[in-house]
């Protein structure tokens, strides 16, 4: 499967990632899901695949169960969003053309030709096993679930730092430079690629 240059960019959105280099879990127990708090988060990203890896900056919010991740360049400039609400996910490149599926697996596994579980990042970002689904916590502190082993390291407040993904097609790694929770009354109930 060939991919044009814009889908490269849109590819770097949906596979979220940064620095893929191992490091042990620094952090409390994994956790059964909750009801996840609206938050904000910035930080760097990148995706490894067959020892060729791909870098960016993100910013990511979920607020009114709206997921929305924005990945730039260092410089800025917005190169793909990312946005999955209750009607789906969507993948919007530095162009405008937007791709639409009924799940962040089904877009990736069109895009991409393998599916990533990126509905769930939200989950594994705040220390939580996705609920109702198969999972094993291993001896050194790892989660895996859906194929994937899962990691996350914490800052000295309990946010997170890094949250590592590791499958055996890919690695993806994104390393926060903030993530702090936001509650915006008036922020969308729906992606903003659907109006």
């Amino acid at each position: 499967m060939k991919l044009d240059v814009s889908k490269i960019s849109l590819c770097t959105a949906v596979l979220l990632a940064a620095c893929a280099q191992p490091q042990m879990p620094q952090q409390e127990s994994w956790r059964e899901q909750t009801n996840i708090a609206d938050f904000a988060a910035d930080g760097r990203l990148a995706v490894k695949v067959n020892e060729k890896g791909s870098y960016a900056n993100f910013d990511w919010t979920y607020q009114n169960q709206v997921q929305t991740i924005n990945v730039n360049t260092p410089l800025g400039n917005t190169l793909g969003q990312l946005c999955q609400d209750s009607r789906g996910v969507l993948a919007v490149d530095n162009k405008g053309k937007v791709y639409q599926a009924g799940t962040a697996q089904e877009l990736s596994k069109r895009l991409l030709g393998y599916s990533l579980p990126v509905q769930y990042l939200h989950v594994w970002a705040n220390g939580q096993w996705v609920k109702n689904a198969p999972y094993q916590l291993l001896s050194d502190g790892r989660l895996q679930q859906f194929e994937w082993t899962i990691s996350r390291t914490l800052k000295s407040d309990g946010s997170p730092r890094t949250l590592l993904l590791e499958s055996s097609k890919l690695t993806l790694r994104l390393v926060f430079d903030q993530m702090s929770l936001a509650k915006d009354g008036n922020a969308p109930k729906q992606c903003a690629a659907r109006r």
